[in-house]
């Protein structure tokens, strides 16, 4: 009699694998394709982008505290970007930011003025070069064919001066002649009108506390005059002294703030 084997079981494939592991891959994956995005803004942006788009990081996971987020960009916007560098902002717009600044300064120096009755002794002027503080008449404060500062000179560079030693702007002092010939000791208008400006540079530099690195002195002579002919009211006019405090914005922004003043009303 013969015997029958049992028969063995046949193993069925599972036909549901553990597929947990796809749940890592694909964390995996995704966080490398962030890696990857990042570095590709990396490679096309400038470093101020970077710091924005490092902020922005910051801020989305929770590491930076941010009140200020631009939600069109995506994009985290410091106070002082806002202020200072004025990220995506247009040249007509960063022009009337800087037409304000200047203006603010403009009326913090005719404040100090009027406080000691010399509001008439300057003028104002915005050109594409920044804020012009004019020193008109030359005898109010320089003696004929002299360089030193006399009668309300110190004052009013009194006043001007505190105003614009705190400020960052860089300052230019410029000496200006009429078109009547220079005398001795003087051989010519250039080194009169240097002179000038030279000794309203040192009494702001030396009395009102100004950064001599960021203030300059000039001599333009008979050659940029204020007003043409040769009346007495017109040569007065281009015996001067002009103190600029210059624009450091590009030259785009600053080819539109005399414009903008005017639209606004703002300096003069």
């Amino acid at each position: 009699m013969s015997s029958r084997r049992r028969a063995q079981p046949v193993e069925v494939p599972d036909e549901h694998p553990d597929e947990r592991w796809m749940a890592s891959y694909m964390d995996m994956v995704t966080v490398l394709m962030c890696l990857f995005i990042v570095l590709f803004a990396m490679s096309t942006v400038d470093q101020k982008k970077f710091e924005e788009l490092a902020n922005s990081l910051a801020t989305g996971f929770g590491a930076e505290a941010s009140e200020t987020v631009d939600t069109a960009e995506g994009v985290v916007v410091p106070a002082q970007l806002m202020e200072e560098d004025a990220v995506g902002f247009s040249p007509v717009e960063l022009a009337r930011l800087e037409v304000a600044r200047l203006d603010s300064l403009e009326e913090q120096i005719r404040l100090a003025l009027e406080a000691k009755n010399l509001l008439h002794a300057v003028t104002f002027e915005l050109t594409e070069r920044g804020l012009v503080v004019r020193l008109v008449g030359s005898e109010t404060y320089f003696e004929t064919n002299r360089t030193d500062l006399i009668g309300v000179a110190p004052q009013v560079l009194d006043a001007i001066g505190p105003v614009l030693a705190p400020t960052p702007y860089e300052i230019s002092v410029e000496g200006h002649a009429d078109l009547r010939a220079s005398v001795f000791p003087y051989d010519t208008n250039w080194e009169l009108s240097s002179g000038r400006a030279t000794a309203v540079l040192r009494h702001l530099v030396e009395n009102n506390g100004v950064a001599a690195a960021r203030i300059g002195a000039v001599g333009y002579g008979s050659s940029r005059p204020a007003a043409a002919g040769g009346t007495a009211e017109e040569l007065a006019l281009n015996r001067r002294v002009d103190i600029v405090v210059l624009s450091d914005q590009p030259d785009e922004v600053r080819a539109l703030l005399a414009g903008v003043a005017a639209e606004t009303g703002g300096v003069g």
